[in-house]
């Protein structure tokens, strides 16, 4: 009983100690900006050991991995919100607030959405990360998809992986501008123009 007391305390100061070392990576990404921002900095900042942090993440690359599926598990939680629409304007509504929901999430989180974007386009960790994070999405999508082709609300016709990539793509598209602060129109029209193009194509 004494050994178990013994490791259950172990292993929630390893936890502490990794929540310590992400909170500490995200601030200095945030600051430097992924090219600069070293692992020094981070072990710095979270005033631990360079043997303790190595224990638990490789370098910089891992941090912000760790730090990109905590973020994109939120972007996941729309799109697994429950899609049993009975006719097509049921969908359409239920997509729109998916899209709008989406975008929105990428507004709120800019800042750190900006770092991964330099990631993405330096480290081929990060990039084959991210190709990751996106099969899954379109892996979700593609279940909907099949789902209203099933109950006749879809065409069912058209391959609904090959529909699932394009609307992922085109959301992903907007995602990134607005990350980049270059949209030029608001949140709701993207995603009520998207969404209305997407269901006219798709719906019968």
């Amino acid at each position: 009983m004494k050994q178990d007391h013994v490791e259950d305390k172990r292993h929630l100061r390893s936890m502490l100690t990794r929540q310590k070392l992400l909170e500490a990576a995200k601030e200095v990404f945030l600051r430097e900006g992924y090219q600069k921002a070293t692992i020094s900095q981070m072990i710095k900042k979270a005033n631990i050991g360079y043997g303790t942090a190595y224990v638990h993440f490789e370098g910089k690359e891992d941090l912000l991995i760790v730090l990109m599926e905590d973020v994109m598990q939120l972007f996941f939680t729309i799109a697994e919100t429950s899609f049993h629409p009975k006719v097509k304007q049921e969908a359409e509504e239920i997509i729109y607030q998916q899209a709008k929901s989406f975008l929105l999430m990428a507004e709120a989180e800019q800042d750190m959405m900006q770092v991964f974007e330099q990631a993405i386009g330096i480290s081929p960790l990060v990039s084959d990360r991210w190709k990751t994070i996106r099969e899954k999405f379109i892996q979700r999508i593609s279940q909907d998809i099949a789902y209203v082709q099933q109950t006749g609300l879809a065409r069912s016709e058209l391959n609904h992986e090959i529909v699932a990539r394009s609307w992922f793509f085109t959301n992903e598209m907007y995602l990134w501008e607005i990350v980049r602060k270059e949209q030029h129109h608001s949140v709701e029209e993207i995603a009520k123009t998207i969404t209305s193009f997407y269901v006219t194509g798709l719906y019968i």
